[in-house]
Formats: structure tokens, sequence, C-alpha cells
């Protein structure tokens, strides 16, 4: 059963709508957050991309069972709540927005090395790990990133991983390439919203939403 309405969310000049069609899905999503992704450089944080992250319909009924009465402050701090959306068995779809302009090259680098990093020390990488990244790697190396344009992620419970591009803001119904790699697809979500993610924002914003759903009604019925 589909969430009820749910608001838009707007992220510096980047809004984004409460429900969208994901590349190479015919599921429906909802946004469950958005923040921006930052750095802080000398006394100046700068702000780089904004990040909505949406969920398919059927995550709050079985993230709710668990987590419900939890407040946002408590998912916020759940190592153990954001691993099971990780990992849970719904589609997710990531969609970044660019506020400064950047190379794929970069942006691929950069979540690459994310990735292994995590992988190495937990003692999980393997030759078809280093493939996915070597894909993952190409699939970018010839894109540019002006303010305003967008990368897109489908993740899939059954593992894989399609990758789309927007230039304009609109979501394409097809993806230009899809990567069949489980820890490369949820390692995406993981490195945005996770213990150590790269938007706290983004993790707070979904926490606060999700905790709202939760004490609603149509959940359980």
């Amino acid at each position: 059963m589909a969430p009820p309405s749910l608001t838009a969310v707007k992220v510096e000049d980047v809004e984004f709508p409460p429900a969208v069609k994901a590349p190479g899905s015919d599921k429906s999503f909802f946004l469950a957050g958005g923040g921006v992704r930052g750095l802080q450089i000398h006394d100046k944080f700068v702000k780089f991309t904004a990040i909505g992250v949406y969920f398919e319909d059927n995550a709050v009924p079985l993230l709710a069972a668990k987590w419900k009465g939890k407040s946002a402050q408590e998912l916020t701090d759940s190592v153990e709540f954001f691993r099971e959306i990780v990992t849970g068995g719904f589609e997710k779809f990531i969609q970044v927005t660019m506020i400064l302009p950047l190379t794929g090259q970069q942006y691929a680098e950069k979540v690459s090395e994310n990735c292994v990093h995590i992988w190495k020390s937990l003692g999980i990488y393997s030759d078809e790990e280093a493939k996915a990244i070597d894909k993952f790697i190409s699939v970018f190396k010839d894109q540019t990133f002006p303010p305003g344009s967008s990368i897109l992620f489908t993740q899939s419970p059954n593992g894989s991983l399609t990758i789309g591009f927007s230039k304009d803001g609109s979501i394409p119904e097809a993806g230009c390439e899809v990567i069949e790699n489980r820890l490369l697809s949820e390692s995406v979500l993981e490195s945005i919203i996770g213990k150590n993610g790269v938007s706290p924002p983004a993790r707070h914003s979904v926490a606060s939403r999700l905790s709202d759903l939760f004490k609603q009604e149509w959940c359980f019925s």
C-alpha cells in the first residue's frame, strides 16, 4: 500500500518531488528524505550535491513492523536501522543533483575509493567486486555534470544497480547501464546515509520522515 501524500523536499535550489518513477523499474517510489553533501574547506562549508532518497512504497510497512515508535533521533542514531534500509527487500532510488560542476571521473573515483576501502576493511573485496568497480568507473568516464544535472541510481533487491543520467532535472524511463553486483549496489546508498555517510542531513531527513510515517494507521491496515 502506498504512503499517504508526502511533501517535497527542497535542498538548496533543488526540489525533490514526493513521488517518482525510477529508471529501469515499474514500481512507484516515495521520497524518504533528502539532504546536501558538502565538505568543510578551511572556514567555509562548500556544498557539492543535493541528494534525494526514494523507497519503493512497500518499504514503510516492512520497516514499521520493527521500528514503529522510535523517535527521529533514535532512528538517526541507529546503525542497525540504516543497515536494514540498505539491505531491505525493496527497491530504492537515489537522485544526486549537482550544485557545483563535477566530472564523471571525479565522482566515480571517489565513490569507488570509498567502497573499496570499506570492503577491504571487512575482508570482502574479491575479483567480482574489482570487476564491478571497473565497470562502474567506465560508465562515468566520459560524463560531465554541470550544475542542475543528475546522477540516478535504481537499486533492486536482487543486487542489480541501474545507472542513469539527466541533464535537465527530468528522470528517464531507462538507465544507461546495469551492474549486477549486490555489494556495489548496497554500498552506493550506504555511502550516503550509512554510519559514516557523506550526507548526514539526508540521513536525518530519512529518519525523521519515516518516524512520522510509522505512526500512521495505514501502515498496518
